[in-house]
């Protein structure tokens, strides 16, 4: 098998490619670095062959953790964004969640894409496809099935370059799940951070930004009775003024503070978790009236990251100013106010483009390494950031989409974006991402459900969604209100909590059932076909 790539780069005195064949096979590591000219990176392209066997599934690894990213068959294709018209994306931003902005999407059948690994699997053996070091720029992987052509793709373009440069470094595998899997994370010498499983409460889904110190209050008084010590109460979205204005909480909605908070989360005897979006403002935030010099800007303006609040834009971290704000907000959030745990969100937004001197990967890189480095040894629940970025930096990290108060949105939500709220691809990401649980950190699959007030799953899907994620996650968190539950709920929660005991978890995707053991019994639950359409 070969592996034929190119560079072409623009140098002073015009174009220059360079070509290359490297023979590939299953079983190692194959680096390809180049000597290259003087001038800018124009692409780094390379083909290799890829087959996907009759009856065979495709993975294409989603751009980041939001992205629905569910194994495909040799029809599929993936449409982006090509149902709605140009008007309605450009008002609600739906082409700033993901990749949209800068692949060119083929929406053909028989053609997919992703970014850092991909797999074509026949039952139990698996052909993987992986990146060892995205730093020098994302490893994109498009297949077309129909050919067998596997196109690798470095991005990397727009970077000055002149020497030896990494173009690709790549890890081809054949073997069970575990093997193969296993021997990628080794050979690029990642380990999750030492972290426990964890479990507990956060506000988002039941009040949304509508929480106040009240509302936290009751949620807490009714986590009490059923949550066990030091399982992890996280305060979410709304109790800032505006999403950047960080420093002080919206004091009309927490008149005590953010201290007084945490220590009577504390007094309950849980840890204190806190959500924040480091790396974005809404457009209407008292920073960026004051600092608009602060956002990133591309073509003169803010880049404007989606319809969120209403509106929300990247903040560029090579402005020191902006490192030095976070700072203030990481050492007061900690150390002054006593939070014991972050969930960093929307993270994508430090890093939507590459310049000159380091590519968008790099850019990700460098910001995420920022935050490891204020936030020390206080633990992180990564979410929003592009999958491999986080890998061994965070603790914890999402691996697909919000859940939504219904199984899928409405049909019409369903031409939006693949970053989209939906209880359905939550599962099936948490489902076929579940391989980075416990090998690049701790997966957090979002939360589950087992009231009966405000939302519309029906029993069975609340059922799922616990499960699956008892099952497949390090992080195991509800939004529900504790005092309401009844004698039923709170037998049912145990239940859920007792699933973490499970060994030999298994996921039968040809069958479409879970497998495990508990307690010394085997378990088979078949999948619902809905799960699947």
């Amino acid at each position: 098998m070969l592996f034929t790539w190119s560079a072409v780069i623009d140098t002073p005195q015009g174009p220059a490619e360079l070509r290359g064949r490297e023979p590939v096979s299953w079983g190692g590591r194959l680096r390809v670095r180049a000597d290259l000219p003087r001038g800018v990176i124009r692409s780094v392209t390379a083909r290799t062959v890829l087959a996907v066997p009759e009856g065979g599934r495709i993975f294409m690894n989603g751009y980041q953790t939001w992205t629905v990213c569910p194994e495909y068959d040799s029809d599929s294709k993936i449409p982006g964004l090509s149902a709605l018209p140009r008007s309605v994306i450009d008002k609600y931003g739906f082409d700033r969640y993901g990749d949209y902005h800068f692949v060119r999407y083929p929406n053909t059948r028989g053609v997919t894409h992703g970014f850092t690994w991909c797999y074509v699997r026949r039952g139990g053996e698996y052909k993987l496809v992986a990146s060892l070091d995205e730093k020098p720029g994302y490893t994109m992987f498009m297949l077309d099935a129909k050919t067998a052509c596997l196109t690798v793709t470095r991005d990397c373009g727009g970077l000055a370059c002149g020497g030896e440069y990494p173009l690709f470094d790549l890890y081809f595998a054949r073997g069970g799940e575990d093997q193969v899997f296993d021997g990628w994370f080794a050979a690029m010498d990642v380990t999750p951070l030492p972290a426990p499983r964890i479990k507990g409460y956060t506000s988002w889904y039941n009040r949304y930004t509508g929480i106040t110190e009240d509302t936290i209050r009751s949620d807490l008084r009714g986590c009490e009775g059923l949550l066990d010590p030091g399982d992890l109460f996280q305060v979410d979205d709304g109790w800032e003024p505006a999403v950047g204005d960080w420093l002080e909480p919206d004091s009309g909605k927490f008149p005590s503070g953010m201290r007084a908070l945490a220590d009577e989360i504390h007094a309950a005897g849980f840890k204190a978790g806190l959500w924040l979006a480091p790396f974005v403002a809404l457009d209407d935030s008292e920073l960026a009236r004051q600092h608009p010099d602060w956002l990133l800007k591309v073509n003169g303006r803010p880049w404007s990251l989606g319809s969120n609040w209403g509106g929300f834009s990247s903040l560029d971290i090579d402005v020191p100013e902006v490192t030095d704000y976070l700072r203030r907000v990481f050492d007061r959030v900690i150390n002054e106010w006593g939070f014991d745990l972050l969930k960093l969100d929307f993270l994508y937004g430090a890093a939507p483009f590459g310049n000159e001197r380091e590519t968008r990967a790099g850019r990700m890189a460098r910001a995420v390494d920022f935050l490891r480095e204020v936030c020390g040894g206080t633990p992180i629940l990564g979410c929003g950031v592009p999958v491999a970025s986080a890998f061994g930096k965070v603790e914890y990290c999402r691996i697909g989409p919000d859940v939504s108060l219904s199984w899928d949105e409405e049909p019409y939500m369903r031409l939006c974006h693949r970053e989209r709220v939906s209880t359905r691809q939550a599962i099936l990401n948490t489902l076929y991402r579940r391989q980075l649980n416990g090998r690049a950190y701790l997966s957090d699959p979002d939360v589950f459900f087992l009231r009966e007030e405000n939302l519309t799953l029906r029993d069975d899907q609340k059922l799922l969604l616990s499960r699956v994620n008892a099952l497949f996650g390090g992080v195991l968190l509800t939004s529900d209100d504790p005092s309401a539950y009844s004698e039923a709920q709170r037998a049912l929660y145990r239940e859920t909590v007792r699933l973490r005991d499970a060994r030999n978890v298994r996921f039968d995707a040809d069958n479409r059932r879970l497998e495990f053991q508990l307690q010394g019994e085997d378990y088979i639950l078949p999948l619902p076909p809905e799960l699947f359409e």
